[in-house]
């Protein structure tokens, strides 16, 4: 069982398992596995001495943290106000038919990518706006936003960048 934690047990160590470090602890383990595993959940309560209610509640309270798997690269659509008026729809669309992702299922298949839609990123006046692997991308077009996609799939499947 403990072979199983390993990587959440050097975690532990690294932020000396104190409870009160549960957020950057939370962190550090999303960064591990793209997600927070209900199993790894139950164990961080367990180690830390803390009520799994207390875990979960922080894990669900965050938008940041996840309880599903997400891809290798995170692209968040804007589809505020000011995004919405300047068709993020397309981009959305895009995403989805470039990448075979569904609004029931945002991440792919392969696991590199998750599409997530933002009530607002806070870059209204480059609308439309896409975050894709951190990089922010403004006055967004479906070319551009196809440009990128396309650079990151051959950049995965090792032909070029």
């Amino acid at each position: 069982r403990t072979r199983q934690f390993l990587k959440v047990n050097e975690i532990l160590q690294r932020f000396d398992r104190d409870p009160r470090r549960l957020i950057a602890i939370l962190q550090a383990v999303q960064d591990e596995y793209r997600y927070l595993p209900q199993p790894v959940l139950n164990y961080l309560a367990t180690s830390l001495g803390i009520p799994r209610a207390r875990v979960y509640g922080v894990a669900t309270f965050y938008a940041h943290f996840s309880l599903e798997p997400k891809g290798k690269y995170i692209i968040r659509i804007c589809d505020g106000t000011a995004c919405h008026v300047n068709n993020s729809q397309a981009l959305l669309d895009l995403v989805r038919d470039k990448l075979g992702i569904h609004e029931q299922k945002p991440t792919s298949e392969d696991m590199l990518f998750t599409l997530e839609r933002v009530s607002c990123i806070g870059a209204c006046g480059l609308a439309p706006v896409a975050v894709v692997d951190d990089r922010v991308y403004g006055q967004l077009g479906v070319q551009k936003l196809g440009e990128v996609l396309e650079q990151m799939v051959r950049a995965e499947k090792g032909t070029g960048t």
